[in-house]
């Protein structure tokens, strides 16, 4: 009896540390995720992507490390696909941003995000088993919430003004040989479209970008799995989420490169580079890198059923800050009206998802 009431007790103490680990990492990768687009807002990406290879880059370099801490484990491949989806749907971050502003391009495909990762988890699409919460009631609650939110942030007009552009910016590659040759000017497709373009535009991309961001945990929880099956090729594969860091930040930055050079091609080889743009593209992608580690823990000791939910709402409500007080792009009440509405929504369903697993 005495021995039933210490595992017991064990068993207790074991889900309140694992409940506590798993928020906390919530915590940190919604304040991440909600601010690791801040250090580049005020500098010029160009069309974006080689800002998105230098973030890739920084990623890769934290997975490293990561890898390294954990003693490096297996390397499984098919984790590598979810990176590349997930740097697919990279690709459109600066256009949403220079379209519709970073507050309400990271709702958007926030919330896109949400209802893509939770319901593959929830009910076992592409191959993954299902995931079961205590109350499932609450966690469906919790998510309907959260995805009405969107609706209601889709309704926040915004105020994106264009970066100016210094001498300095001038891309790297055009130089003293090409001096006789009309120089670029630096406007992008995004700048030739009308206010209503914009916006129907970089809301589409914003919903894309989502549903790829919500399908890339897919492989890890499919080789996860799998690796319980004796019969499987995944068989004994580790069930720490951690441990796939590593192939699913390569499969990253190796897609991000081959994008790159497709650009280059394109252009042939005059790529729009901004050396203003290596720097906090690299802080980007490091604040991004630790954010997403914190999520793999949040997916290991909540469930990804749980952990998206709040995750991909969660990030919303502090970008949406940084859009209120420091870049002013939401303003007038009645914007501020629908984002205390949204946020309150938003918690809502962030704490009703959390009380589905205890």
């Amino acid at each position: 009896m005495e021995f039933w009431m210490t595992d017991n007790n064990h068993t207790v103490h074991s889900n309140s540390s694992n409940l506590a680990i798993g928020f906390t990492s919530s915590v940190v990768s919604v304040i991440l995720f909600g601010s690791n687009f801040v250090p580049v807002k005020k500098f010029d990406t160009g069309d974006g992507m080689f800002f998105q290879w230098i973030l890739c880059a920084s990623i890769w370099v934290v997975a490293l490390v990561v890898n390294l801490i954990l003693r490096c484990p297996k390397f499984w491949p098919l984790a590598m696909v979810g990176g590349c989806v997930w740097a697919t749907g990279n690709i459109t971050v600066v256009p949403i941003v220079k379209t519709v502003g970073l507050g309400l391009g990271l709702l958007i495909w926030a919330s896109t995000n949400l209802l893509t990762g939770w319901a593959s988890s929830r009910f076992g699409m592409f191959g993954i088993d299902p995931e079961i919460v205590q109350r499932p009631y609450l966690n469906y609650a919790g998510a309907g919430l959260s995805a009405l939110s969107a609706i209601i942030f889709l309704f926040v007009k915004t105020e994106v003004k264009p970066v100016t552009t210094e001498p300095e910016t001038t891309p790297l590659l055009w130089d003293s040989i090409n001096s006789n040759v009309n120089m670029p000017t630096d406007e992008s497709w995004v700048d030739k479209l009308s206010p209503l373009q914009r916006r129907i535009i970089g809301s589409l991309m914003a919903l894309f970008a989502g549903v790829l961001y919500g399908s890339c945990f897919i492989p890890v929880l499919y080789i996860k799995d799998h690796g319980k099956r004796n019969d499987s090729i995944y068989a004994g594969a580790s069930q720490f989420d951690l441990d796939y860091v590593f192939a699913h930040y390569s499969g990253i930055f190796v897609t991000s490169t081959v994008y790159f050079l497709i650009y280059c091609a394109v252009m042939k080889n005059r790529p729009k580079i901004y050396p203003e743009a290596i720097l906090p593209g690299f802080i980007s992608g490091f604040l991004w890198a630790i954010a997403n580690c914190c999520w793999f823990l949040a997916n290991n000791y909540l469930s990804a059923v749980v952990s998206f939910p709040i995750i991909t709402a969660g990030p919303g409500l502090v970008a949406a800050m940084w859009g209120v007080l420091v870049f002013k792009e939401i303003r007038g009440t009645r914007n501020y009206l629908l984002l205390v509405l949204a946020f309150c929504i938003v918690l809502s369903g962030s704490l009703l998802t959390a009380f589905s697993k205890t």
